[in-house]
């Protein structure tokens, strides 16, 4: 059957089998995805809207956090329904090119999810190394432009994916272990070389998640030389504590990022393949979950933002 004309050969679709080996908990495990997905609706949007609505935000540090809830709130929304709806609705079936389409999204999504963390990082270096100079560098053209490059990145290293995806032939099984279209889960469900696809793959890890990682780390060097030549420890503490809701979201991406990786990679047979599937969803869950939360608690002008916009809203509602 996969003989000449095998490279014609695709199914007409896809049959997501959720999480191997756990479908028995199906309905129970989709409660706190379907928790942490209104969470994250609800604690990006607000974000968004606060960011938008109150002038003292309107800096280029909220500019980029409201990008990051933008990028996460998409993010979720291209996987959790669809997984929701295998959990408790038993719909598995996705049709050939949507599964395409999930595919590209997801990673490029992920992919500009790291991009603007690594802008975030560089935002806090200026902020805390050139003061003086940050609203001349850091202005919203510039801001605009760094946005737009990073969703272009995502992009065009992520396209790819599709066109070696869809050049296998699928001449086995359609069923797909995963709750998603991954990249490499739908590649192994080939009946041809996806060295290509698992090569690609890697490199464009390496150009986005390996970029963007290396950036953060010179840029959290040059902030920890510039913080420990301060005199004052009351200046130190105030300049690193406006970096650690920003550490907090790289730990919350890049962990569970990292973990995926390596376990795929390096993991073999030790680790059950259902714990890589809940990994995976947590890597996409987790980080647009606690974001809001990490930066509600974490940033004062956020805070006060709230309260200022809660206490407008409810002045308006009097006056009514």
């Amino acid at each position: 059957m996969c003989g000449e004309n095998s490279s014609s050969l695709a199914p007409g679709f896809f049959v997501l089998n959720g999480i191997p080996g756990l479908e028995a908990a199906h309905t129970w495990i989709a409660l706190p995805f379907c928790f942490m997905y209104i969470i994250t609706v609800l604690g990006n949007c607000g974000l968004i809207y606060l960011i938008s609505h109150e002038e003292a935000l309107h800096q280029p540090m909220y500019y980029f956090l409201a990008l990051l809830s933008f990028t996460d709130v998409t993010l979720c929304t291209t996987t959790v329904p669809n997984m929701l709806c295998i959990f408790w609705f038993n719909l598995k079936e996705i049709h050939f090119n949507a599964c395409l389409a999930q595919m590209f999204f997801v990673h490029m999504l992920t992919g500009m999810e790291s991009g603007v963390l690594m802008l975030m990082a560089l935002d806090r270096y200026v902020a805390i190394c050139h003061p003086l100079r940050y609203s001349t560098i850091l202005t919203n053209p510039v801001i605009t432009k760094a946005g737009l490059a990073t969703f272009l990145r995502g992009v065009l290293l992520i396209l790819p994916f599709t066109f070696l995806t869809k050049r296998l032939p699928y001449c086995r099984s359609n069923f797909i272990p995963h709750t998603y279209c991954d990249h490499m889960s739908v590649a192994k469900v080939s009946c041809g070389n996806f060295k290509v696809n698992a090569i690609y793959g890697l490199l464009a890890a390496l150009l986005i998640g390996g970029f963007d990682m290396f950036c953060i780390s010179v840029s959290y060097t040059m902030i920890l030389r510039a913080v420990v030549s301060l005199s004052s420890a009351d200046a130190r503490h105030k300049a690193f504590s406006t970096c650690t809701s920003h550490i907090c979201a790289i730990v919350i991406t890049y962990v569970p990022a990292l973990f995926t990786i390596f376990t795929h990679r390096f993991g073999g047979q030790s680790i059950p393949h259902h714990v890589h599937i809940l990994i995976a969803n947590l890597y996409l869950m987790l980080p647009p979950t606690l974001n809001p939360i990490v930066y509600g608690v974490k940033t004062k002008q956020i805070q006060e933002g709230v309260i200022k916009l809660f206490f407008k809203e409810k002045d308006v509602l009097v006056m009514k």
